[in-house]
């Protein structure tokens, strides 16, 4: 019972400052919500004793932050991203779509067959999985992409810094 109000919490949570992204009219609170968020469903792993997946999402958008904000400064004419601005474009649309979108997923939620819940869960093998799924035939791919990121944060940073004694 407590993981499922744990579970609900961080889902509203997510949910809420998902909104939020959108509601706000700063680029800096736009990011803080996004990361709330993200965080939030890190929370929900968490909660669903699921700690890889939970450690690992939080982790991830620690380091997308950081990534966005070198961007950010290098940039944005506004780099404190305190100036207003509007997130919403072609706002009828969008509205429309998302109350679309909302349906769809609930009748998904409600109407699709998910078959019998698993009589027992045994978290041993799901993590032995997770880790030859990773090991094996996608370790290239998260190495690769580990370096394709790491050398766009350094080269985004040497970019954004003046060079001294040039001057």
């Amino acid at each position: 019972m407590v993981q499922a109000v744990f579970t609900g919490f961080f889902g509203l949570a997510a949910i809420w400052f998902a909104v939020v992204v959108f509601r706000t009219s700063s680029m800096v609170r736009s990011a803080l919500a996004l990361l709330f968020s993200q965080a939030a469903i890190g929370g929900m792993f968490l909660a669903m004793q699921t700690e890889f997946l939970g450690v690992l999402q939080i982790m991830m958008m620690a380091t997308e932050m950081a990534i966005m904000a070198i961007f950010m400064v290098m940039y944005m004419m506004d780099p404190g991203g305190l100036g207003g601005m509007d997130m919403t474009h072609q706002k009828r649309a969008s509205q429309v779509a998302g109350a679309l979108g909302a349906l769809a997923a609930l009748a998904v939620a409600f109407f699709a067959g998910w078959g019998p819940i698993a009589p027992e869960v045994r978290p041993a093998e799901q993590v032995y999985g997770l880790g030859i799924e990773i090991m094996e035939r996608s370790m290239l791919i998260f190495e690769t992409a580990g370096v394709t990121i790491l050398t766009a944060m350094i080269a985004a940073t040497a970019i954004a810094i003046k060079r001294r004694g040039k001057e």
